[in-house]
């Protein structure tokens, strides 16, 4: 039984707790609708905070990842386009050489090919030399190949060998004075030609399982991304639907309370009709 004071009133003071601790429940409830997050910050629950932040750090990492990805894949697509390129020419060069091995062809026939079949060497230089992208180049020999980023911790890496096709060199055998002037000389550059070609197409397939092999992980790293982001969500989003329900019951609770603390303070009153 409580005493009747007007110096401590009690039913005032747990009417007030209560009141409080609804209120301090109401502003986390809209704090969670605001952000859509139960734990926005490591107050809210630190362990879980600890872990979404290292897990949010590894998604922003396999955005670096991604983008190294690409970057690789595009160097890889310039160098087969400027493979593709070469060995087309290549083709066109065979053309104009077994053309001027023919021996009923005149002098000035087989001059006239060999101007293009020149032509068309010194543009295998330039294309070769062109086929850059963000200044690397898979296909002159300047590089031994490239690297991208394969995880988020960059200790691993996807690496793409390069394939040197300038002319005289392993792959493209064809000299970078080839040229003929008669029709044995133009006959003996067909296998030459015939090599470079074969060459070419296998440095091309070589390319081609580098270009493969990028793109497979960068579908992987997306879809590791994602699992990753949505793991995070697990861990700190809100269940919208459950807080807006326990909105409702809690914005009830604090006008109860309200009126629980507002009969409380009115109690001392009835102390004055047993003085009347």
């Amino acid at each position: 039984m409580l005493n009747n004071s007007v110096n401590t009133n009690v039913g005032a003071m747990i009417a007030l707790q209560n009141l409080n601790k609804t209120n301090s429940e109401l502003s986390t409830t809209q704090n969670r609708i605001n952000t859509g997050l139960k734990v926005g910050s490591a107050k809210d629950d630190g362990a879980t905070f600890a872990i979404a932040q290292s897990q949010r750090s590894t998604v922003a990492s396999l955005d670096a990842v991604k983008d190294s990805l690409n970057r690789a894949t595009s160097s890889v697509d310039v160098a087969m386009s400027a493979g593709e390129s070469i060995s087309d020419m290549l083709t066109q060069m065979k053309e104009k050489a077994l053309a001027a091995s023919d021996t009923s062809l005149d002098t000035t026939s087989r001059e006239a090919l060999n101007t293009d079949f020149a032509a068309l060497r010194d543009q295998i230089t330039k294309t070769m030399s062109n086929a850059k992208f963000n200044g690397i180049n898979l296909i002159d020999g300047s590089l031994p190949g490239l690297e991208a980023l394969a995880n988020a911790d960059g200790n691993s890496r996807l690496t793409v060998a390069g394939q040197n096709l300038s002319l005289g060199g392993t792959i493209v055998t064809l000299g970078t004075a080839a040229a003929f002037a008669t029709a044995s000389s133009a006959g003996a550059l067909l296998t030459t030609i015939d090599d470079s070609i074969n060459n070419v197409s296998a440095a091309l397939a070589k390319l081609g399982t580098s270009s493969k092999a990028l793109e497979a992980h960068m579908t992987f790293i997306g879809n590791l991304q994602d699992s990753v982001t949505a793991g995070i969500g697990n861990l700190v989003d809100a269940d919208l639907a459950k807080e807006s329900a326990k909105l409702q019951s809690l914005q009830t609770k604090q006008q109860l309370g309200v009126q629980a603390l507002s009969i409380a303070n009115q109690a001392p009153q009835t102390v004055l009709s047993l003085f009347k």
